[in-house]
């Protein structure tokens, strides 16, 4: 009996991957929902550089083929010669400039394929591209067909329409159809095979330090390998900041990272406002430090500590010498007149002034002095906020004080720090004992105090990183600052000049700061832009994920972006990101292995 084989049909994969209809027109062709165009490119750049095809293969919303035949390279020399020949004949009988130039660059150009083809063996071949927009309106239709012809004449390549040629150009473009006759006598042209070669799309594919983790993968599904530790060129430090609004995936984000660094053996410090990196801490048998109240969070605001220094070409230094030395004492009463002014911010410079004489006079009574060793020095040892407090008061009931008025609301001011609702705070020796490679500083007990306690606190705590990642210079750290925003006040810029010496000089101590906020317009406004543009400048790596509005038209002017980065990250999409390394730019897509997840716990940032 002969037996009949039953060949199935699969709707359902049918319909997924065949068009509901198709109209082709003379200039366009409409595929499904889809409207689109095809190009053929007629003429190549004379001196293309490498990866030049790749700047056609990946631009957004298009399809594009290449072909590539290899022909013999005998007519083919013989036909260069001639060209030659012709071209430095016109060189030399030309009377018009222009027509001598392009004459004489021709023959040139000759010359040098002829010299690789016949004397260095190199192979050639016909080349042909197509290159199809797609969109599904009109408009982002008549934009992706502009986008495709500004991009190919910038690569000084010719393109051009197939005009009532489109079947046979789809055909051509498709993997499903061979090469079309008619199609490749318009755009197939003579290369060299390094031209081919050189400029194949994925040559360049993804980012590759050499060493380092998987970061994340660019738009063309290849590997980006990078070691933020690595210097040289324009990497000059290992600073991150990461923009997005929210959902869009910065705490995903910032967790891989740091886990891959934490593997390196980095320690990592974070300043934590929403209690996201908890489960993260404990997986990793981290510190977890109550950081807005909690009594193994305290530190305090008196124990003098080492500051992150200006650079000699800073124009707007921090610290200057008032005739005191620059030891560390007359550098850490600098950062407590910005401590003071943030918590207390109607302060008068009068007041200033006695405040400052009064902690100089309390150090002293330490046995404390503008010379001293403060390295010796244990946290007991300092003085606290109550002390401060108490020479004030006492001050203040001194009727002889010819600055009496001065002192008494000097006393009331501080009386909420040294023993009232704030005391909690500030008032006591440092407490924070934090020995392992991870810790997290939690602040989320401050986010319904008032804006000047928020801020005072994150300039306490940052004081007190910076201690830690100066502690041993050859021990790899890095600081992550969440919603970096919370430790901006504009009327008091200081606090941010802080922020960008340290993000400056954290480099020489083998140590790197990560900035996470919402918004690159927190850090510009006018009272402030010229310390937070120039922090967010700073930093090596920036990675700027989904925003709209405001932020979007600002990130562009400050990151220059162009139409193709600013739809990026105008869409908003979870993961996908323009990642700036040094001077290089990637559009990235945060693929994030399974196991790390675990490690991540349930708030935020999965």
């Amino acid at each position: 009996m002969k037996k009949y084989n039953e060949n199935r049909i699969n709707n359902s994969l049918l319909n997924t991957i065949t068009p509901i209809g198709l109209d082709i027109k003379r200039n366009t062709i409409s595929i499904g929902e889809n409207l689109g165009k095809v190009y053929g490119i007629i003429r190549y750049p004379q001196s293309p550089t490498y990866g030049w095809l790749s700047r056609i293969t990946n631009i957004p919303s298009t399809v594009c083929s290449i072909s590539f035949k290899p022909v013999d390279s005998g007519i083919f020399v013989e036909s260069i010669s001639r060209s030659i020949s012709r071209n430095r004949g016109l060189a030399d009988s030309a009377k018009d400039p222009l027509t001598k130039s392009r004459a004489k660059k021709a023959a040139e150009g000759g010359e040098r394929i002829m010299t690789k083809i016949d004397q260095q063996g190199e192979a050639i071949g016909q080349m042909g591209v197509t290159i199809m927009p797609i969109a599904k309106d009109d408009e982002l239709y008549q934009k992706n067909c502009r986008k495709v012809e500004s991009r190919l004449t910038s690569l000084n390549c010719r393109v051009r329409g197939l005009s009532n040629l489109q079947e046979g150009g789809f055909k051509q473009l498709s993997p499903f159809y061979s090469t079309e006759k008619e199609v490749e006598n318009i755009i197939n042209r003579i290369v060299p095979l390094s031209t081919f070669v050189g400029g194949f799309p994925f040559a360049s594919s993804g980012y590759n330090d050499g060493i380092g983790y998987y970061f994340a993968k660019d738009s063309s599904g290849g590997l980006v390998i990078v070691d933020p530790w690595k210097r040289g060129e324009d990497r000059t430090n290992t600073n991150f900041v990461l923009m997005g609004i929210p959902g869009v995936g910065k705490s995903t984000g910032i967790k891989h990272i740091v886990m891959s660094e934490y593997m390196r053996g980095t320690k990592l410090i974070f300043i934590d406002p929403h209690r996201e990196y908890g489960d993260l801490c404990k997986e990793l048998g981290g510190d977890w430090i109550n950081a807005g109240g909690g009594s193994n969070g305290k530190i305090n605001p008196l124990q003098i500590r080492t500051s992150p220094k200006d650079n000699d070409e800073e124009s707007d230094k921090l610290y200057e010498d008032e005739g005191n030395g620059m030891g560390d004492m007359a550098l850490y009463i600098k950062n407590l007149e910005i401590f003071f002014k943030l918590y207390i911010p109607s302060i008068t410079d009068r007041q200033k002034a006695i405040l400052k004489n009064e902690i100089i006079d309390l150090y002293n009574r330490f046995n404390i002095y503008w010379d001293t060793d403060i390295s010796i020095i244990k946290n007991n040892e300092f003085p606290i906020m109550e002390d401060l407090y108490n020479q004030i008061y006492k001050k203040s009931k001194d009727k002889n004080n010819g600055y009496q008025k001065d002192y008494d609301d000097l006393a009331l001011f501080l009386r909420d720090i040294a023993v009232g609702s704030d005391s909690f705070l500030w008032n006591g020796h440092t407490s924070i004992d934090a020995t392992s490679r991870c810790v997290v500083l939690d602040t989320k007990d401050l986010l319904n105090s008032p804006e000047n306690i928020i801020s005072t606190q994150y300039f306490n705590i940052l004081q007190w990183a910076w201690e830690e990642i100066v502690k041993n210079p050859n021990e790899r750290v890095l600081l992550i600052c969440d919603e970096a925003y919370l430790m901006i006040d504009p009327k008091v810029p200081q606090s941010l000049v802080f922020l960008r010496n340290a993000a400056k000089g954290i480099r020489k101590y083998e140590g790197g700061i990560a900035i996470l906020s919402h918004s690159v317009v927190d850090f510009l406004a006018p009272e402030i832009k010229m310390y937070g543009q120039a922090l967010l400048d700073l930093a090596c790596f920036k990675i700027i994920m989904g925003t709209d509005g405001k932020n979007l038209k600002e990130t562009k002017d400050l990151y220059n972006l162009t139409e193709a980065e600013e739809e990026l990250v105008a869409s908003k999409k979870r993961g996908a990101a323009l990642m700036i390394i040094g001077s290089k730019r990637l559009q990235i897509q945060f693929e994030i292995p399974e196991y790390k997840f675990n490690y991540m716990g349930r708030a935020g940032g999965r």
